[in-house]
């Protein structure tokens, strides 16, 4: 669990006021000094993430963020820095002093209710004072869970693992369950011991040595399904094919060989893309299928924003860059304006008459899903890279069906 990726971690967000005690709870969490404490306000200036194992939650980020009370010019944008980590928040952990109970939290949590994400309130400084009734009563009228909890006990003393284990406890409640374990890629579309036939491209855009992490993600659930897989780069999968003495229930390529892997698998074989599973999985297939279609809305000068999830360094025949712009514009028969953004999503997608982003296997599903509903309510179309050059081949249709939506 150690080497799981942030992808599928747990990501619990630590907010409150400037000393609400935030950085105090992290190192409280990990059982360590991960993060700097200070009685002078401000000390967390940008978020500050901690991997570590919660059971039995298992895999988790921790992120300690700056207090959303800052002023001043800088202080503006510490509070916008920690806001932006609420969008990829699976659980919010809103730190209070009991002294301190305010506005500030409550919209705080009503935020948090808004977006449909889990929330728990921890007030700090037990050993003080008690968290006021008014603010209890607050929080049972909206069945939030909260814990009171003194953060001076030295790590390593028996309080201090009483402290976890409660803190833990907090956590386990307000976790929703379909975070505690990996959503399918695949399982529930092939049956246990079937076989998926993996096509993964080996091109100068590869990575030296190793998979990308979409394919080797992909192997492993097939292998957690009890079920088989072969893998083969494109110009071995007609060999592969022919030596098989049953076809396979589901052939996954890489989207750039789409073409190609669609002339070589039988059309009675069922045949996606590790793109449109990560659609699935990462964000809203239902939603970027519709995405796609808005593809023929299209015309000359019409805006599109690319966006990336990581920051890798583009390379030849970059897909985002050069291939999915040349077979877009191919597509619609007429020059388009592309623009590139990679890690930040924009908060505003006004302009762009379409938006593309990747399978967003580096980032976890909840900060997918927000940059989903972003485009959503500024009425932009949005879709991801599998689907627009299945669209664009004219394949679309094929590469849907395992998911039973055309």
């Amino acid at each position: 669990m150690k080497k799981t990726s942030k992808g599928l971690r747990t990501h619990v967000g630590i907010f409150g006021r400037r000393n609400a005690g935030k950085s105090s709870l992290l190192n409280a969490m990990s059982q360590s000094e991960c993060a700097i404490v200070s009685d002078q306000p401000g000390t967390t200036t940008d978020p500050v993430e901690k991997i570590m194992e919660i059971q039995p939650l298992g895999p988790v980020v921790m992120i300690d963020t700056a207090g959303l009370d800052d002023v001043g010019s800088v202080g503006a944008i510490r509070v916008a820095r920690s806001r932006a980590v609420i969008d990829r928040c699976d659980v919010g952990l809103v730190v209070a002093r009991p002294d301190a109970w305010g506005a500030l939290e409550r919209d705080l949590i009503e935020d948090f209710a808004r977006r449909q994400t889990s929330t728990a309130v921890v007030f700090t400084h037990r050993d003080l004072a008690a968290p006021p009734p008014d603010s209890i009563e607050w929080l049972h009228a909206r069945r939030v869970p909260w814990s009171s909890v003194s953060l001076t006990a030295d790590h390593a003393s028996d309080e201090s693992a009483r402290r976890q284990s409660k803190l833990a406890e907090l956590l386990r409640k307000v976790t929703p369950e379909a975070r505690t374990s990996s959503p399918p890629l695949l399982a529930d579309l092939m049956p246990p011991g079937g076989l998926a036939l993996l096509v993964v491209p080996i091109d100068p855009e590869a990575p030296k040595g190793r998979l990308i992490l979409p394919q080797v993600q992909t192997i492993r659930q097939t292998l957690d399904h009890d079920a088989m897989v072969l893998v083969v780069k494109e110009r071995e999968l007609a060999a592969a094919m022919s030596r098989l003495h049953a076809p396979p229930d589901l052939v996954v390529t890489d989207s750039q060989a789409f073409l190609r892997v669609a002339a070589d698998v039988p059309r009675s074989v069922s045949l996606t893309s590790f793109s449109i599973l990560f659609a699935r999985v990462k964000g809203d297939l239902e939603v970027f299928v519709e995405g796609a279609r808005a593809i023929d809305e299209l015309r000359e000068g019409s805006r599109v924003l690319v966006s990336e999830a990581c920051g890798h360094h583009p390379t030849g025949e970059d897909i985002a860059r050069v291939k999915i712009p040349r077979w877009l514009t191919q597509y619609v028969g007429a020059p388009l304006e592309f623009e590139h953004v990679q890690g930040r999503f924009p908060d505003s997608v006004a302009g762009f008459d379409l938006v593309l982003h990747c399978g967003g296997c580096t980032k976890n599903r909840q900060e997918i899903v927000s940059r989903v509903r972003r485009c959503q309510a500024q009425s932009v179309p949005m879709t991801n890279y599998g689907l627009c050059i299945a669209y664009s081949l004219g394949i679309f249709e094929r590469a849907l069906e395992p998911f039973s939506l055309t």
